[in-house]
């Protein structure tokens, strides 16, 4: 793949590139980057802290879940309440692992960025994702219960943080752990049970938006030039990065700490019909930006479908 003449300067396994052209080379990327100054906002004053946030009281009678409910279930109905409640929290404390994944990824970002547009956007977004990890931590602590990170999750971030390949780093960061994250903020503020929890979630999918039109500008342009080699190797990083997504929702540790058999629990996330619809509405705006960078050949298409994870496809 063609590299923009830059120069790289490496320090203990660290690799930087310098760029001694500062004028605009994107307009795009500059009129985002500006964009995202004017969209700022700050964890402290602009959230009603006040407001109060969920508790296992203020549950709602109707589901908050993207998961059937009734005989068929491994959660006995008594429990369902309960059950929620341990969903919303491990959902909230994903959000917050994912965000410092993200705080770390882009932090690399603004060393490996190949131009100037790209590293003022990825250090507009650094910001932003020490903000989202701000805003997430304090809401899980005043929550009073919080998850570990998912395993897959965090081989997920292990692999993107390690990548020695910028285009990479922003495919997997930008394409579809953001894409992922996009998607889960904004069907969390539609069924938001706490004012402070919707207010979060609002003003970060805002600002994830930014995010993953900063990577499509990115990878757009340099993907029309990959050799078939190289495109293969990003095709099947995007297949590994499906796969673990897409394990994450089999909700072992809400399982566990239910006391529910968590094989019987992550075979029935896996086979229940809305929980397969809920993971499909998450792939959404990950397949449809395959699709604008030119990864979405018939391979990744066979091997989203056989996770069941494209909308037109059945479960197999």
């Amino acid at each position: 793949m063609k590299n923009a003449a830059v120069e790289t300067k490496g320090a203990g396994g660290a690799e930087a590139r310098f760029v001694w052209s500062y004028g605009t080379a994107d307009e795009r990327l500059r009129a985002l980057y500006e964009r995202g100054k004017a969209a700022q906002w700050n964890a402290t004053t602009d959230i009603d802290w006040a407001a109060g946030v969920g508790t296992p009281s203020r549950m709602p009678d109707r589901t908050m879940l993207p998961l059937g409910r009734g005989a068929s279930g491994p959660v006995p109905e008594a429990q369902w309440g309960a059950f929620q409640w341990e969903f919303h929290a491990w959902m909230t404390s994903q959000f917050l692992h994912g965000e410092q994944g993200a705080l770390l990824a882009t932090s690399r970002l603004v060393a490996m960025a190949p131009d100037m547009d790209t590293k003022m956007f990825a250090a507009s977004q650094v910001t932003d994702e020490a903000r989202h990890v701000e805003v997430y931590a304090r809401y899980v602590e005043l929550l009073g219960n919080s998850y570990a990170i998912n395993p897959s999750l965090k081989r997920m971030l292990d692999t993107v943080v390690a990548e020695s390949r910028w285009d990479i780093v922003f495919l997997g960061m930008q394409i579809i752990v953001e894409g992922l994250a996009l998607a889960a903020f904004r069907l969390e503020y539609t069924r938001s049970f706490d004012p402070v929890i919707a207010q979060i979630t609002q003003l970060v999918a805002r600002d994830e938006a930014r995010h993953v039109a900063f990577g499509l500008l990115a990878l757009q342009e340099i993907y029309g030039e990959l050799t078939s080699h190289e495109r293969a190797e990003r095709e099947e990083f995007v297949m590994e990065a499906a796969l673990l997504m897409s394990r994450r929702f089999r909700l072992e540790e809400v399982w566990d700490r239910m006391d529910v058999d968590v094989q019987e629990g992550a075979n029935f996330a896996l086979q229940d019909p809305k929980m397969i619809d809920f993971r499909r509405l998450m792939f959404t705006k990950i397949v449809t930006s395959l699709g604008k960078v030119g990864l979405l050949n018939e391979g990744v298409r066979a091997h989203l479908a056989q996770l069941a994870l494209l909308r037109s496809c059945r479960a197999r």
